[in-house]
């Protein structure tokens, strides 16, 4: 049964492609429409089913969608949302896929938006891999997905998002957007710094030996820097405090060893393993 007669897909990437692909295998809309800049990235992302028609006009492509799904790097989000806004049905509802959500949700209020709809969300689902040929029906089964709504986001339309990822699989989960960049600096963001921070200082002479232990450490380093760039610059204020969080327990591990304080070292270490043991896979 068709949930949606029309989406449209801003941006059919990785997300926007896996999005797509989930809603024709599950026949769950009419129409996937795939917006984008280049013309051949959406006839790829076409011919491998991800959507059922494809336009490099946004506003075309979204004038006659239910649902538009914005999944352009978070610089863009706002730029993008206030486009589709103008140019889509009144009741219309527009969500995203950005990893930073204050910024964005600040500037995309029900009033600014001319009564159109805008709800926040961010799946938990990415990869240091890009593009539609990495995207998966079932990129989003299981995972998590945060709805961000403010408070003056209609009841009614944040049911409408739960309910969209929730038929992809997702396990969706309600924070302020305050609380979800808190969170994610941490989580996230945090994360992909210290990646790049140990990928950065390994000498080049040094890569020919790298095992399995730095490789599955810096993975996420090999993302996309001009997206990374634009996540850290819009949650600049809450990354700050993780740094500050992350560099007292290395200031620690560096006190362990320079004092042979051998029993903190194996504190840290084991806190460390059983936070690690209790995600599991």
């Amino acid at each position: 049964m068709k949930t949606w007669k029309t989406v449209s897909i801003v941006g059919v990437g990785l997300l926007g492609g896996s999005i797509g692909l989930a809603l024709r295998r599950a026949k769950l809309a009419e129409r996937v429409i795939g917006v984008g800049r280049d013309l051949g990235r959406l006839r790829r992302a076409r011919q491998l089913g991800a959507v059922s028609e494809v336009t490099d006009e946004l506003e075309q492509g979204v004038r006659e969608a239910n649902l538009v799904v914005v999944c352009t790097p978070v610089g863009s989000i706002v730029d993008h949302v206030r486009r589709v806004a103008g140019a889509c049905p009144a009741r219309a509802l527009i969500t995203d896929v950005g990893s930073t959500k204050s910024t964005i949700t600040a500037a995309l209020s029900q009033k600014q938006l001319g009564g159109v709809t805008f709800v926040g969300s961010h799946p938990l689902a990415g990869s240091e891999k890009a593009g539609c040929e990495n995207a998966s029906h079932h990129l989003f089964e299981g995972r998590v997905v945060i709805v961000t709504p403010t408070p003056s986001t209609p009841e009614s339309a944040i049911r409408k998002t739960v309910e969209f990822w929730r038929q992809l699989g997702a396990e969706v989960r309600r924070m302020s957007p305050r609380e979800h960049d808190r969170s994610l600096a941490m989580t996230s963001h945090l994360p992909h710094l210290v990646a790049s921070a140990l990928a950065a200082s390994t000498s080049p002479e040094l890569l020919s030996l790298v095992a399995t232990g730095w490789a599955d450490t810096t993975r996420i380093a090999s993302g996309d820097v001009r997206l990374w760039e634009q996540i850290l610059v819009q949650n600049r204020g809450q990354i700050l405090k993780s740094l500050d969080k992350f560099e007292k327990v290395l200031n620690s591990l560096r006190e362990s060893l320079e004092l042979e304080k051998y029993r903190k070292l194996k504190s840290i270490l084991t806190k460390g393993k059983q936070h690690r043991d209790t995600v599991g896979s």
